[in-house]
């Protein structure tokens, strides 16, 4: 678990997110336990305009410094570490990993921050959602405004939707949780390009950036993975029939989606699927689909293209 205190770490430099943290619920009904979530903001703490950027499976906030950068002379930027990931605590059940949860999670932030912005007004929100950011988006868009105090209005998807490919899934399940250690940060950042390569290219210098934050200092002097081994617990429940049952509900929420929607499909993903992708296309929001060359599961979102094309989708 993380040893940061609750106190408020501000990242030196102008153009630098500050780290704070949010107290959420327990993580299931038989656990009384709080949680401290922590999350990067980037702009002005006062400003209304509210963008949440949630991360991948293994991921952590950081990941979207590039594009939080750009967007926060416009919005106030919320990119948050998911429980068990980054700066944000570890749960004492792994059964607690589960998006349900983390809905329950995001709910708490965003009640915290209308009450920083002293407004009992429903706000109008934007969310990207890369993987499993889009999946706890969709469940979010599940919740009436007048339980979360917010409205969603335009909704990016990252390579995610109703219908995973079990075999991709699967993929993932495969190198998720490992113990591993690393002697550098070149090392991990070779290993984690080893099992990340469907991100599509980088360049040296992008590609450590985006590593850094997914390191952290073990006892010995060595590196490891930032965030906690039991996040892989539930994979190991996964099967075809268990991914099959879920699709039906996802579709559901999806149909049911009020905002405006861009989904955003690496061509070579083997996670969302280009049948699923056009099926997304025609119906519930009727998502506009933008596919990206070259690219796998799932865009980083920090290329100038890609950033230009969240961009002005969420501020057309």
């Amino acid at each position: 678990m993380t040893s940061l205190s609750n106190a408020t770490i501000a990242s030196s430099g102008p153009q630098q997110p500050s780290l704070q943290f949010v107290s959420c619920p327990g993580a299931s009904k038989t656990d009384a336990q709080t949680h401290r979530m922590a999350y990067w903001r980037w702009g002005d703490p006062a400003n209304p305009r509210i963008l949440l950027c949630v991360h991948g499976l293994s991921r952590q906030g950081r990941d979207f410094d590039v594009l939080a950068q750009t967007l926060s002379a416009h919005y106030q930027v919320i990119c948050p570490d998911v429980v068990g990931r980054g700066h944000s605590d570890w749960l004492a059940q792994p059964a607690g990993y589960q998006v349900f949860s983390y809905v329950a999670d995001m709910v708490a932030l965003l009640q915290q921050l209308r009450a920083e912005l002293k407004t009992e007004q429903v706000l109008d929100i934007d969310w990207v959602g890369t993987s499993m950011g889009g999946l706890i988006g969709l469940g979010f868009s599940t919740l009436p405004p007048e339980v979360t105090g917010v409205r969603l209005r335009r909704f990016v998807l990252n390579d995610v939707g109703p219908r995973l490919r079990i075999e991709a899934l699967l993929r993932i399940g495969d190198y998720l949780g490992k113990p591993l250690s690393f002697a550098s940060e070149q090392e991990a950042a070779d290993y984690l390009w080893s099992i990340s390569t469907g991100f599509g290219p980088h360049t040296p210098e992008q590609w450590l950036a985006l590593s850094r934050p997914l390191l952290r200092p073990t006892a010995d002097g060595r590196l490891t993975l930032h965030y906690d081994p039991a996040i892989a617990e539930p994979f190991k429940t996964m099967s075809a029939d268990s991914a099959t049952a879920g699709e039906a509900a996802l579709w559901q929420v999806y149909d049911a989606l009020k905002s405006e929607v861009l989904l955003v499909r690496g061509q070579q993903s083997d996670l969302l699927g280009a049948d699923t992708a056009q099926a997304m296309t025609q119906r519930g929001p009727k998502a506009r689909l933008v596919e990206l060359p070259g690219i796998g599961h799932a865009p980083t979102l920090i290329s100038p293209d890609q950033v230009s094309l969240v961009k002005d989708f969420l501020l057309a």
